[in-house]
């Protein structure tokens, strides 16, 4: 398995008939481009906490640290851990600009939510995803979970709202920071556009990943002192606890 095909003049063409796998190159035998073998062998997340997605050695049960401190958001849905290739597609999506693997890994989810949906999971009234800063939006050029939204908001048809949450503080990547600096880094990091109408409705938050869940409790607690009736957060990939695999 690669992260890239290596196939010489490979021109990529989503809604061509005959698709290459963006994996390993081999042709697909479905209308994504993903082979089955490729896709069999995903870190799909397997058991994992009904409230936050943290994976666990059992189903169908709920983290110690959800217990302790239920969060804000009612669940997340995300269908693999953050592990290769995963990973790494993610960090090309995101930091390089791939956008058809951020178009594939978005087609997936979708299918990956039809079918919780299919299984009692309550549809959202409408998609925000989670914004960017200002100064991180012109260094990287598009924001990785709009363009998530965007994808699943066609594929599922559902409204998404691209500027009712917003991000006006230039905080510090989350990514070097502790569990406990996440949660101070994102004090009053978020804020709600004055049109956006939030009370009573259905919200599903979409992100790229969900590491300690900082900010997704930080939106969700904004989302329900607004008045939501509920929040979910979608995600691509959930990262087990710190020291576990």
């Amino acid at each position: 398995m690669r992260c890239q095909p290596h196939r010489d003049n490979q021109v990529y063409i989503w809604t061509k008939n005959k698709q290459f796998c963006l994996l390993c190159a081999e042709p697909s035998e479905s209308a994504l481009p993903l082979c089955g073998p490729c896709e069999s062998e995903l870190p799909w997340l397997g058991a994992h906490c009904a409230v936050c997605a943290v994976p666990l050695p059992d189903s169908g049960l709920v983290c110690g640290a959800c217990l302790k401190r239920p969060p804000a958001f009612a669940r997340v849905e995300a269908p693999w851990r953050y592990a290769f290739p995963i990973d790494c597609l993610i960090t090309r999506f995101k930091h390089q600009a791939r956008w058809p693997l951020g178009r594939l890994l978005a087609d997936l989810l979708s299918h990956h939510l039809q079918h919780a949906f299919a299984e009692g999971l309550p549809r959202p009234d409408l998609l925000l995803p989670v914004p960017l800063a200002g100064k991180r939006l012109r260094q990287r050029g598009f924001n990785q979970a709009e363009m998530l939204a965007d994808w699943l908001g066609a594929s599922l048809a559902l409204p998404t709202h691209k500027h009712w949450l917003q991000r006006p503080q230039d905080t510090a990547h989350q990514q070097d920071l502790d569990a406990a600096a996440r949660l101070r880094n994102l004090r009053q990091a978020f804020a709600l556009d004055a049109r956006a109408v939030i009370a009573g409705k259905h919200l599903a938050v979409i992100d790229d990943v969900l590491t300690t869940g900082a900010t997704a409790e930080a939106v969700a607690r904004l989302l329900r002192k607004a008045g939501a009736a509920r929040v979910d957060i979608y995600c691509l990939a959930r990262t087990p606890k710190p020291g576990e695999t």
